[in-house]
């Protein structure tokens, strides 16, 4: 569906836009899963509207051996961690099994301890044979979310629903392979930047983060 052009005051004003598209999913009791740390205002707004549980969905890179930049594959959180891995990026660099069982320790543990700062000892929601939306405050390469993406398709999730207020065309076209719906608000062309279609993009900080992520909880309960 094509929506008219927009600039958001906010990501929780882009976050109330995209609840009234997303309204006729409340009844299939969705889980909302955002990326932090700028996608949990956007799904705060969302959960809110639909009465859904909100939760954190992280990711982290595995980097190549010597090139931490370079990814090779992800590590992505959850009842059950997932390890996605690039496999053009594994056969060009070749690591040793030692080397990638190490990484996706280190990275694992890394997301649990953020984990932990974010929502304290409260173990991931399964997701299982659920409908999730993922959420962000926008996409721009599409890499993270195609990540996680793919980590909830082999997590055995019901149905999962991508929904952003704004993201560059070619990226988002990448991302329809991994999801049953893809919902966003505008797809500019040509596409520049996030931050340039919000009035307010000031960064998302920790404290906020945990801040929505206890009232979402509250409200819930």
């Amino acid at each position: 569906m094509d929506y008219p052009p927009r600039k958001f005051v906010d990501r929780r004003d882009a976050g109330r836009q995209l609840a009234d598209v997303l309204a006729k999913h409340a009844q299939s009791e969705p889980l909302i899963l955002a990326l932090p740390r700028g996608g949990v205002p956007v799904a705060f707004e969302i959960a809110k509207a639909l009465h859904a549980p909100l939760e954190l969905v992280l990711v982290r890179k595995i980097g190549a051996p010597g090139h931490s930049e370079y990814g090779i594959g992800a590590v992505v959180d959850g009842n059950d961690p997932q390890f996605v891995y690039n496999e053009d990026a594994m056969r060009i660099v070749n690591p040793s099994a030692a080397y990638i069982e190490a990484e996706s320790r280190r990275q694992l543990a890394e997301i649990e301890r953020r984990r932990d700062i974010y929502q304290g000892n409260r173990p991931p929601t399964p997701t299982e044979g659920r409908t999730v939306i993922v959420v962000d405050d926008g996409v721009a390469t599409g890499g993270t979310v195609k990540v996680a993406l793919k980590a909830l398709h082999k997590a055995g999730t019901g149905k999962i629903i991508l929904a952003v207020p704004v993201a560059a065309g070619e990226a988002l076209e990448q991302l329809e392979a991994e999801a049953d719906e893809v919902i966003c608000l505008q797809t500019p062309d040509p596409f520049r930047a996030v931050g340039i279609h919000y009035i307010d993009f000031d960064q998302t900080s920790d404290e906020e983060v945990i801040r929505l992520l206890d009232e979402a909880r509250e409200g819930e309960a």
